[in-house]
């Protein structure tokens, strides 16, 4: 599941709160909301309710999803940065460490896109 997903699931001002926090746009190109112009979006006057949320489990777990979202991203970032000094001759043992890790961690998202056969 990823972080999109989970935020179907959950109340609608929660979620609108999620995204804003924490800058999950799809339209890039428009500039973030300021606080003031959130609390208009949403129909309300202050935050406290979300901030109280933000101890939840629910609020957690949403953070979590996110975290492996960026977590992914970062590691495709370290990756090429490393692929890079091994084609130089340098850092290759950390090179073959991170390949053998990323091999696992690939079965784990094979098992996601397995097909059952019919």
């Amino acid at each position: 599941m990823n972080i999109y997903n989970a935020l179907k699931q959950v109340d609608g001002k929660k979620a609108e709160y999620f995204k804003w926090k924490h800058d999950l746009r799809f339209k890039r190109n428009l500039p973030k909301k300021t606080e003031e112009e959130f609390l208009r979006f949403i129909d309300r006057k202050t935050l406290d309710g979300f901030i109280k949320w933000e101890k939840s489990e629910e609020y957690k777990a949403l953070l979590l999803l996110m975290l492996g979202t960026q977590t992914a991203h970062d590691l495709h970032e370290v990756y090429q940065a490393v692929l890079k000094k091994a084609k130089q001759g340098e850092d290759i043992n950390n090179f073959i460490k991170l390949h053998k890790e990323i091999n696992t961690s690939s079965k784990v998202a094979q098992q996601i896109f397995k097909v059952s056969p019919k």
